[in-house]
């Protein structure tokens, strides 16, 4: 009697199993101090250098944009839509008659980069790697009803492939790795778009209707100052937690 094999799963279906199957724990990943100085190298590497910074800018300012979107939902505003441009700025339409929604969501967005890439490199650091890269995947992907220009769906589909890219191509054992690598690559992210807000408030004064801390100074008469400080000791904690279980890798190795 022959016995026919079973069919193989269309490929939609295999990537939607293995999106999926990042959401259960993996085993932690034992990373070495000569793996945790390449893992900084590669990530110093997408968010240092101007070449890459030109394209990995763009996913920072994706989450960026996703920040300020995520605060306002989560304050019961109605979401107009996202604009993305390629250099580097863009634009989150919110819509709320509360003063303090419009500022939670005004707030949450240069903090951020550093606040996820804290989330990556903890999840990275303690077998959630796969769970993140999933769940970054479908956010990223379920982003796309929200954005309003052309150039946004552009820079949004690239980053989607990437990710998706990341989640099916790279085995469990490695994404751990990955997710560290994109958490201190968005955490040297956020530091440089804090750099850059300050310098717009200090020396290019004429783009001050573009940062949000002027747009914070004008619905709060709050000074923008207040809130670039703000924006900063937000960044810094993220540092602390993403340098916690990379220290107690260079304090067991000494």
């Amino acid at each position: 009697m022959d016995h026919l094999a079973a069919p193989a799963l269309p490929m939609p279906e295999q990537w939607w199993d293995r999106i999926v199957a990042g959401f259960a724990r993996s085993d932690i990943p034992a990373v070495s101090v000569t793996e945790l100085l390449a893992v900084v190298l590669v990530a110093g590497v997408l968010s240092v250098p101007r070449a890459t910074w030109r394209y990995f800018g763009l996913f920072a300012t994706v989450t960026h944009e996703l920040g300020h979107a995520f605060a306002a939902l989560t304050s019961g505003q109605r979401l107009g839509g996202i604009k993305l441009r390629l250099n580097h700025s863009g634009t989150t339409t919110s819509y709320t008659r509360g003063r303090f929604a419009a500022v939670w969501s005004g707030f949450w967005g240069y903090p951020v980069p550093g606040v996820t890439g804290a989330a990556l490199v903890w999840s990275g650091f303690n077998g959630w790697g796969p769970a993140a890269m999933s769940a970054g995947l479908l956010v990223l992907l379920a982003s796309l009803m929200f954005i309003r220009n052309l150039a946004g769906v552009f820079i949004l589909l690239a980053a989607v492939f990437a990710a998706a890219a990341l989640v099916l191509a790279v085995p469990a054992a490695f994404t751990g790795h990955v997710a560290i690598i994109l958490g201190l690559a968005l955490l040297v992210a956020a530091v440089r778009d804090l750099a850059k807000l300050t310098n717009v408030h200090l020396r290019r004064r004429d783009q001050l209707p573009t940062s949000d801390a002027y747009i914070l100074y004008r619905a709060t008469a709050i000074p923008s100052g207040v809130w670039i400080v703000l924006f900063s000791l937000v960044v810094a904690a993220s540092w602390v937690v993403a340098w916690q279980p990379m220290s107690h890798i260079l304090a067991a190795a000494t």
